[in-house]
């Protein structure tokens, strides 16, 4: 469990059955066993940009298990909060690879949902999931605007309905991550670090790292993604408190690198230095769902490039915890009692810019 293995390439369908050639890790399972595959299709972008799990990755693992003689595969997903799952399986590619091989797309919106209980915080989870004997989960290793990253960990909130993931941020966003994964375990993570954009995780700003990570352990991961990202894992609430659950482990002196190419090695690998984002200072956010934030700090970026940010006065308020309160200039449905403020649930980034500039006028 204490390892990771890393192929450093730019074909990523090959990479993927490079790595679990080498992995073996269904050694010994029955080939009737019921299969998902979980990658993180956050919103209807092509994974260029830098937001979604590229589709060749999820077709080498398809290719990979057709091979080895397991058929009972299907591919699972939850966009976030405000866009269309069905609408992502479309544009980042899915629909073809479903149609090419037979694999059904599930769109876990319009799935049913179990309660569990973990610690005494209830969390629906969708059915679909208890159904599988096998989760394999196709993170992406990328930036997120609210928890820094999003890999391994934070990707299972695809398997929980909508209003449950509105409400992970009501109870603070990282306990919650920490207490799904401890009730629900991945079996297999394969992560895509090929392109993606290290500041935030609706795309744009693609990084060309040319590599794929794949492991047991979603904590381990995720303490190789914090470090790939510019980042200590300490940096990431949910990555401790995932460990302290018994989750997995961090990175430590036994933790073996197979890097399965001769030419890689961890000296010449590329980390993100993070840039500063003093423009975020000015968004007050309380309880804000991921899809509403992180469109308002896409639209404070170029703002700020735009040299307006310096010009704001007041905090811009976002979030449900602003549900009924009265306040000066908010962005979103959740603060529709203030004296200045954008509909929208999410309102989208155009939106924001043309009503934040307007105010500087």
């Amino acid at each position: 469990m204490n390892r990771l293995f890393i192929a450093k390439d730019k074909d990523p369908l090959r990479m993927t059955l490079d790595l679990l050639d080498r992995m073996n890790p269904l050694e010994g399972r029955n080939r009737d066993i019921k299969i998902g595959i979980k990658p993180n299709l956050v919103c209807a972008s092509p994974a260029s940009e830098g937001a979604t799990t590229h589709p060749e990755i999820v077709e080498g693992i398809i290719l990979y298990l057709l091979d080895n003689g397991f058929r009972n595969i299907k591919i699972i997903e939850g966009s976030w909060v405000g866009d269309s799952t069905k609408r992502a399986f479309k544009v980042c590619g899915y629909e073809d690879i479903s149609k090419r091989y037979g694999v059904p797309l599930i769109d876990l919106k319009d799935d049913g949902y179990i309660a569990k209980t973990y610690k005494g915080i209830e969390i629906s989870i969708c059915k679909t999931v208890f159904d599988l004997d096998y989760l394999i989960n196709v993170p992406l290793i990328k930036g997120h605007c609210q928890t820094k990253i999003t890999c391994a960990l934070k990707n299972l909130k695809g398997i929980i309905p909508d209003r449950e993931k509105r409400r992970f941020h009501t109870l603070g966003l990282h306990k919650p991550i920490a207490y799904l994964n401890a009730v629900i375990k991945q079996d297999l993570i394969i992560a895509d670090c090929i392109c993606p954009d290290p500041y935030f995780e609706e795309g744009g700003r693609p990084a060309k790292l040319n590599r794929i990570a794949a492991g047991y352990d979603p904590v381990l991961m995720d303490c190789y993604a914090a470090k790939t990202l510019g980042y200590e894992p300490d940096d990431i609430k949910y990555i401790g408190l995932a460990r302290d659950e018994g989750v997995g482990n961090y990175i430590n002196a036994d933790t073996e690198f197979i890097y399965i190419y001769d030419h890689s090695s961890d000296e010449n690998e590329l980390r993100i230095v993070q840039k500063e984002k003093k423009y975020l200072r000015l968004i007050d956010e309380a309880d804000a769902c991921s899809a509403c934030y992180s469109n308002l700090a896409s639209a404070m970026e170029k703002l700020n490039e735009m040299g307006l940010t310096d010009s704001f006065a007041d905090q811009i308020c976002i979030g449900q915890a602003y549900r009924g309160y009265k306040g000066y200039l908010g962005i979103g449905n959740c603060t529709s009692c203030f004296e200045k403020y954008l509909p929208g649930c999410p309102p989208d980034v155009d939106s924001i810019i043309k009503f934040l500039a307007e105010l500087t006028d």
